[in-house]
């Protein structure tokens, strides 16, 4: 006696409405250790902060940055201070803040004999540092010390380098945690916000009053003035 295979049955499944009848391949299920991918809104305004405060350390002079990024950490604690840490913190602010104020007011000039000079401007005139003899002191006229004397400018670009290198010290985490440990929502977004359009306005400042100036530790471009 014969024995008869049994009968296969297809069942046909309707094809999905987003796929326009193509195969898709099954869905993979989701791991328990998978980690979200999305950033936390804190985490893209900590990283905004810092990007507004790494452009402004541009226009301050180099040794008052690494001097606070030095010391810093330590004064404040890593943002859990004590009154002496508070203390500490200020003082630090600002001696660095009155450091920038007054490398605003210096100046490294190109002498006629290739030698650069350093020198502090003066209401009358200009002060150099490392004139070697009193035959270099010579060389130069007493029209030229009156020529690199203080201007008006010079004043205008202490004032902002001061607000700069403030705003760029309480755009510290550690700081602000430090002063402002209770801060309202209010704060925090003045926090947030403020090194932006510091930024932006001391960009503005110093693009429509340019300075010759090349101060003690600035590490932009600007070419050094030369005596003719």
């Amino acid at each position: 006696m014969a024995s008869s295979s049994p009968s296969s049955a297809v069942i046909q499944m309707p094809p999905s409405p987003n796929t326009n009848g193509q195969p898709t391949a099954p869905a993979t299920p989701k791991d328990e250790g998978d980690v979200p991918t999305t950033v936390p809104a804190a985490a893209m305004a900590t990283d905004k902060v810092m990007s507004s405060a790494a452009n402004l350390a541009q226009l301050l002079p180099t040794g008052t940055v690494l001097a606070y990024q030095a010391l810093s950490p330590s004064f404040t604690n890593h943002g859990k201070c004590f009154s002496s840490n508070q203390w500490l913190t200020a003082a630090l602010v600002i001696v660095l803040t009155i450091s920038c104020v007054l490398f605003s007011f210096t100046d490294s000039v190109l002498g006629r004999d290739q030698k650069l000079y350093y020198a502090i401007a003066t209401p009358r005139g200009f002060n150099v540092f490392n004139f070697s003899d009193e035959e270099e002191k010579l060389q130069w006229t007493p029209a030229e010390f009156r020529r690199l004397r203080i201007r008006p400018l010079d004043f205008v670009r202490a004032v902002f380098t001061a607000l700069v290198f403030l705003t760029v010290a309480f755009s510290d985490v550690a700081l602000q945690n430090c002063f402002f440990p209770s801060a309202g929502r209010n704060t925090e977004e003045l926090l947030k916000n403020l090194p932006l359009g510091i930024a932006f306005l001391s960009s503005f400042v110093f693009m429509i009053f340019p300075t010759k100036r090349k101060g003690f530790g600035y590490s932009d471009t600007t070419p050094r003035q030369k005596l003719t």
